[in-house]
């Protein structure tokens, strides 16, 4: 089972990281699925579907818990774990990579596997502070940006953020392994969020939790 890894990253935060070379069948014989969530999974095509189940596959495994803990999406479309306290977020990328993270405080996770195309995109998310730190791994640097942009909204959970106005990322230079400081900062909300990044082979994870 090529479980990557799962591994406490802060106080009562765990991450999961998973390489995807099961077939569906291992997760619906491991997932005694709601029939909501079979009324989900029948929506979902393509690789897609191994995404969603791998998702909640090793958030399940995150929790420890004996009996799979339901995972629902609240009315702005952000996963929660029913009945528990805990905050949640999922990210997965090419189908192959699934990453999870679980906390007692807001966070966000972002997993995207290294792509040229970044750069085309790259004025529609960056800050000219920001643009101004690129060095010499551009496509790297940009990769962390974009995915702790991501984490950002995710943690914040609300929608209706732009992400060059709203969610700000302290510049940084760029390394395989590190962190850096967020905010987001939309009319009376502003919180600041510790983010954490690291390369694994040709994907970038990237983590926020609110401080």
């Amino acid at each position: 089972m090529p479980l990557s890894f799962i591994k406490p990253v802060g106080s009562d935060t765990d991450l999961g990281f998973w390489y995807i070379k099961e077939e569906e069948s291992f997760f619906l014989s491991q997932m005694d699925l709601t029939a909501a969530e079979e009324t989900r999974l029948e929506q979902i095509k393509g690789n897609r579907r191994l995404e969603w189940l791998a998702g909640r596959w090793l958030v399940h495994c995150l929790t420890k818990s004996e009996k799979r803990l339901l995972c629902e999406a609240d009315k702005f479309g952000k996963p929660h774990l029913v009945n528990t306290s805990h905050e949640i977020s999922l990210s997965h990328s090419s189908g192959q990579v699934v990453t999870a993270i679980m906390s007692k405080q807001p966070v966000g996770i972002d997993v995207q596997k290294l792509v040229p195309k970044i750069e085309r995109i790259a004025h529609k998310y960056m800050r000219p502070e920001e643009t101004n730190s690129l060095g010499a791994f551009k496509m790297e640097h940009l990769h962390i940006y974009w995915g702790a942009k991501e984490s950002l909204y995710k943690a914040y959970g609300r929608r209706q953020l732009d992400f060059i106005k709203h969610i700000h990322i302290e510049p940084f230079a760029y390394q395989a392994k590190g962190t850096c400081r967020g905010w987001v900062k939309k009319d009376k909300f502003q919180k600041e969020y510790q983010i954490s990044f690291e390369q694994i082979e040709d994907y970038v994870l990237v983590y926020a939790i609110q401080k």
